[in-house]
């Protein structure tokens, strides 16, 4: 997701909004936030204080109300170099790192009143996933990594973890050795959004996969000291969320599945295929750590299969034959469409735009 570029932070004089930004960065890791959310934060309230430098405002009490939705309605009009505008996640986790900046102000007394308290964050537009792979297409991905190479076979057991868990990709690159139990079939994600922890099932396949690179080609790769981090890039580090995302890109691409994504589109694959075998969305939530069933519940509008069996077995149009729809006037009881034949003509349906809701 491209970002907006941060401008140079202004000098942190003692009491400046700087200054307090600051301080609140520092509170939140000794909060026990991750690193990520406290860079996040920094980087979104560093564009607030340079906005309000602009503006003359210097201070936390001189951020009012009116001064807060002056900058919300700034972050929805502006406009990226490439004419777009700045993404719903973009608007509101700045919008949602002034609310924890304001509320840290009040709670330790540097401002009286917290004008951040009544700011609505922006509604997230109704979205379904860019793409999701069908069992045959994710085999064709995974058949795209040669085991015969070293950085191949590190390839393929990273992304039968990705295909088998449906982890995030920050998730996989922070995966240490010891965090995957072979024996149970457990895999403990250590460094999950939020720094929580869960711990989620991991296929037999992918275990046995794992299992080779971590005896035929990780110690190709690892350099000492040895820090115990599960998938190492070809340098013998951890690698870089892009560098990482571009390879798994490389392989959807060879694969001539025709499908857009990359780490992330093996998380929604999983977890439709998940639905469309009968999980429940409670465990699939649980799997892919959300905090919120409703963020789960997205999958269930791409999860097709079971709604398309449902319908063949419960609706009586499913199987009414061609007299019925007017396409011709005597029709053998031979020429009735089969089930297939209603599932195929269903699927060609879903495949079209969904209108939203």
């Amino acid at each position: 997701m491209a970002t907006e570029r941060v401008p140079p932070s202004p000098p942190a004089l003692p009491g400046t909004l700087a200054a307090r930004v600051v301080d609140f960065v520092e509170w939140t890791r000794v909060a026990g936030y991750a690193e990520t959310t406290a860079e996040v934060r920094r980087r979104y309230l560093s564009s607030f204080c340079a906005w309000c430098q602009e503006r003359s405002i210097t201070r936390p009490e001189e951020v009012t109300r009116p001064v807060l939705l002056r900058y919300q309605r700034k972050l929805f009009y502006h406009r990226k170099r490439d004419g777009k505008p700045l993404s719903w996640s973009s608007q509101h986790g700045q919008l949602v790192a002034l609310r924890a900046f304001f509320k840290w102000l009040t709670m330790e007394s540097h401002i009286l009143y917290n004008p951040a308290s009544e700011l609505h964050l922006p509604r997230r537009p109704p979205r379904l996933p860019r793409a999701v792979l069908t069992r045959e297409e994710a085999e064709a991905v995974l058949r795209q990594a040669d085991p015969g190479t070293v950085p191949g076979l590190r390839d393929r057991a990273m992304l039968e973890v990705f295909y088998a868990t449906g982890m995030r990709r920050m998730e996989v690159l922070r995966a240490g050795v010891f965090d995957l139990d072979v024996a149970q079939g457990l895999i403990r994600v250590r460094h999950g959004k939020g720094n929580k922890e869960r711990l989620i099932p991991v296929g037999e396949r992918a275990c046995r996969w794992v299992e080779r690179y971590l005896a035929e080609a990780r110690p190709h790769l690892v350099v000492e000291p040895d820090d115990g981090t599960l998938f190492l890039s070809d340098d013998g580090k951890a690698f870089v969320p892009q560098t990482l995302s571009r390879r798994v890109q490389r392989y959807v691409e060879r694969s001539g599945v025709g499908k857009p994504g990359g780490c992330h589109l093996f998380r929604h694959t999983a977890a439709t295929l998940m639905l469309n075998g009968g999980a429940d969305i409670r465990f699939i939530q649980q799997m892919l750590g959300h905090a919120e069933i409703s963020t789960t519940q997205i999958y269930t509008r791409v999860a097709v299969k079971t709604l398309q069996e449902v319908y063949r077995r419960s609706h009586p149009a499913a199987r009414l034959g061609r007299r019925a729809a007017g396409l011709v006037e005597t029709v053998e009881p031979e020429d009735e469409p089969t089930a297939e034949d209603v599932l195929e003509a269903v699927e060609a349906e879903a495949d079209e735009e969904p209108e939203e809701d």
